[in-house]
């Protein structure tokens, strides 16, 4: 399987940037087996002017440093006792990134169901749970670049959505103006995207061309 690092990143907004990274595959290695799975749901976050980011005016503590960093950069961090992946977009300095919120599950499979003791739509279906079955349960990975750790990004075996559906960020409802900013992005009809009802699931294609 070919794989490359981030080619693109500073080259775009972060909101073009989170668009284009659905239907890209995300791999995870570990001594057990492969992992991976075909990006379906996004939130692009952006920095310093935004208030639902991590980064808000600057904010810069050693959790959050990783955003700070090169883009391709991991930024692992924790919410509700939940583990999330970020990926910083930017030059280092600009404090921006993409929380990954859902996958649709390709390979090791059977190893994301054994961590995370569940089947079906429920696997990988929001940022927490994506984590979970990977069997992610620290932030070791911090501050490294994608591709030089077990996570990677494949940019040649991807999927094209043949629609992408903008709408608010999740949980950031006390966040001003920037609540309703329409920076959630997702593949449409997707059965992985989280909190989608059921009545929106394309169950024939999940939303990709084909």
């Amino acid at each position: 399987m070919k794989q490359t690092r981030i080619p693109f990143f500073a080259s775009d907004s972060t909101a073009k940037l989170a668009q284009q990274l659905l239907g890209k595959k995300l791999i995870y290695q570990t001594v057990a087996g492969t992992m991976s799975g075909w990006i379906v749901e996004v939130e692009a976050y952006l920095g310093m002017l935004d208030e639902a980011a991590h980064a808000y005016q600057g904010r810069c503590t050693p959790s959050n440093e990783p955003l700070y960093g090169p883009p391709g950069t991991v930024y692992i961090y924790s919410i509700h006792f939940q583990l999330c992946l970020d990926i910083a977009t930017q030059a280092v300095g600009v404090p921006e990134g993409i929380l990954i919120r859902a996958l649709e599950p390709d390979s090791g499979r059977g190893l994301m169901e054994h961590h995370r003791g569940k089947t079906g739509l429920e696997l990988t279906n929001g940022p927490g749970k994506l984590m979970s079955a990977l069997g992610i349960t620290d932030k070791r990975m911090n501050f490294q670049l994608f591709g030089e750790v077990p996570l990677s990004l494949d940019f040649v075996t991807a999927r094209q959505p043949q629609a992408i559906t903008a709408g608010p960020r999740i949980g950031v409802g006390a966040k001003g103006s920037w609540a309703k900013q329409p920076l959630r992005y997702y593949v449409t009809g997707n059965p992985y995207v989280s909190k989608l009802p059921k009545r929106s699931m394309d169950l024939v294609t999940h939303g990709w061309q084909i």
